[in-house]
């Protein structure tokens, strides 16, 4: 499979898809945010190519012939705790991301792909990388529970703290540039642990919308 040539600053990009099309896409769009695109038409080569490259973002499909893209997730991220994993889905439903991120994803971008939504995607996920990698050098926890990652959830908490009015779902998504998938999972962790709370917002017709405010 035909590889990125190697830049000696830029960020490497393991893309797992079996779709031709779609690895060239993202292909084309790592070259134009100045990354380093390394290709896989499946799961058990993405995974010896991060084995062997040790990247900054793995990009993986969720339906793959062999290993799907749960298996190809779990894998991975038993070799590499810090990198992240972002997943591309035409799935948007809530519990296919649980199962997700229990295997060890970090977010979600959804199919058809967007250039530019993508891009603010993977700058953001090379940002935690970044984070995660540096607390293991500096010894400190980068899991506070299964599927929830202390550099996602500090950029969350961050951006609450920001904002002293309650925010939906969608705007804290806009503003961190998370899938709504993974704010969702996230923002569910924070109320349980009672650091974050939820508040009913009635209009005149249907169902209360709910907006989350630190404690």
């Amino acid at each position: 499979m035909q590889q990125g040539g190697d830049t000696l600053d830029s960020k490497k990009i393991v893309i797992i898809d079996d779709e031709p099309d779609i690895l060239y896409t993202i292909k084309e769009i790592c070259l134009l945010g100045g990354w380093q695109p390394i290709l896989a038409a499946d799961g058990k080569q993405g995974y010896k190519l991060s084995e062997i490259h040790k990247p900054d973002l793995v990009i993986v499909d969720y339906h793959m012939p062999g290993w799907d893209g749960i298996t190809t997730v779990r894998k991975i991220r038993e070799l590499d705790g810090a990198v992240s994993i972002l997943v591309l889905t035409v799935d948007e439903r809530q519990e296919i991301a649980e199962k997700f991120m229990i295997a060890g994803a970090t977010d979600f971008a959804i199919k058809p792909i967007k250039a530019p939504d993508l891009i603010s995607r993977m700058k953001v996920n090379l940002e935690i990388t970044e984070i995660q990698r540096k607390r293991i050098k500096n010894k400190q926890q980068i899991m506070v529970d299964k599927g929830i990652s202390t550099a996602t959830l500090n950029i969350i908490h961050r951006f609450l703290k920001k904002h002293h009015e309650p925010l939906t779902i969608d705007e804290i998504t806009a503003g961190v540039g998370l899938a709504y998938q993974t704010v969702h999972r996230y923002l569910q962790y924070l109320v349980g642990e009672g650091r974050v709370m939820v508040i009913p917002e009635y209009g005149k017709i249907g169902r209360p919308k709910n907006k989350y405010k630190l404690r």
